[in-house]
């Protein structure tokens, strides 16, 4: 039965959280209805402009990577290894951040253009697309912030909530939390695995062995073009050990910042967790309402914006996850003075604020 069947008695009655505990029924679905009319507004106007950014994007990132890796070539060179370097993680941070993210939300399906599509791109990162897209997509959007439900709280390694049950291993947590930056692209393709549900029975084994495999043919893939075919390539210029050093590197500070963006949109204090039963009988404007609540914007100008996939919106990418990313610096006032009109929390710091937030709660919940 839809929830918006649901006679008022079947429905919650208890606030989201105590930040809303103001706000009537009437008041959340009339956020709901405002926020469904300015997602129709921005979805009719998306056009030539918007094709021509995500085209531009994809651009800049393929000239970064070819020059980067061009430059590479005299990597014995220290001044060309560090500016290529550069570039090569540049490139890797717009392809995940601002083109394969957003391209696999389907955020530019609407040109109908095969190679810009969800159901055809394959990022440059270890994690299959499929996978990706069921955890991410379809999980976490739609339970974000919810314990017990979205697995993104921690990524089953860390305890971001004091919801989380607390033990003696939960001692190393500030170091778990630098190691999964480090290689965060690992542990998102280990992500979707779900093992604590296939430790339980909750998911056939044949289904993970199936997955493991997907996991392994990419990984294997991403390995050989990095440090294998690259390298080889080198091999004639002398630079083949730089050209490993440096696409180590580049994937390392792709991984490091994409995880920086990621948790910083996430668990800062002003980002709130629910409880699973949040869920039972949602309405639309709850919905719209717990994405708010549960993220976090980073504040910042265009380059930031950029190289965060506009994620720094965060705010605006839960609540329109369809939405093109270019699009939610626009909407970000409107989404704000709604929530200033129905006095909601609406969490956005600097950068160095949401980190210093983020990992001071790292720190903090790693004891009891």
């Amino acid at each position: 039965m839809s929830t918006a069947t649901l006679p008022p008695e079947a429905r919650k009655t208890r606030p989201l959280s105590p930040s809303t505990a103001h706000l009537t029924s009437e008041d959340i679905e009339a956020i709901g209805v405002e926020l469904d009319a300015l997602r129709e507004e921005l979805l009719d106007s998306r056009g030539e402009k918007d094709a021509r950014y995500i085209r531009s994007v994809i651009k800049l990132q393929r000239g970064l990577e070819l020059s980067g890796r061009a430059i590479l070539f005299a990597g014995w060179f220290p001044p060309a290894w560090v500016a290529g370097t550069t570039a090569l993680s540049a490139a890797k941070i717009l392809e995940n951040m601002e083109i394969g993210h957003n391209v696999m939300h389907g955020q530019w399906d609407w040109m109908r253009d095969p190679k810009i599509h969800s159901t055809t791109w394959e990022w440059d990162n270890t994690s299959p697309a499929d996978q990706w897209k069921h955890s991410h997509n379809y999980v976490h959007h739609t339970y974000t912030n919810v314990v017990g439900k979205d697995r993104d709280i921690g990524y089953a390694v860390l305890r971001m909530t004091p919801e989380q049950r607390w033990s003696p291993w939960r001692l190393g947590q500030p170091v778990y939390a630098a190691l999964l930056a480090m290689f965060f692209e690992y542990g998102v393709a280990l992500h979707d695995l779900e093992i604590e549900n296939v430790r339980t029975g909750r998911k056939p084994r044949s289904e993970t062995r199936a997955q493991l495999k997907a996991i392994g043919r990419k990984v294997r893939r991403q390995v050989l073009k990095d440090y294998v075919a690259f390298p080889l390539l080198a091999l004639p210029t002398g630079a083949a050990l730089p050209v490993l050093a440096a696409n180590f590197t580049a994937n390392i500070v792709r991984n490091v910042w994409s995880n920086l963006v990621i948790f910083c949109g996430h668990f800062p204090d002003g980002a709130e967790v629910f409880p699973e039963d949040q869920v039972e009988n949602e309405t639309k404007g709850e919905w719209y309402v717990r994405q708010i609540l549960g993220s976090a914007n980073i504040s910042g100008g265009p380059l930031m914006h950029l190289a965060t996939g506009n994620l720094s919106h965060q705010i605006e990418h839960h609540v329109f996850p369809d939405l093109p990313s270019n699009r939610y610096a626009e909407v970000a006032p409107r989404v704000r003075d709604l929530c200033e009109k129905y006095d909601i929390p609406y969490s956005t710091d600097t950068l160095t604020g949401q980190i210093t937030s983020t990992w001071k709660k790292i720190f903090r919940l790693s004891l009891p």
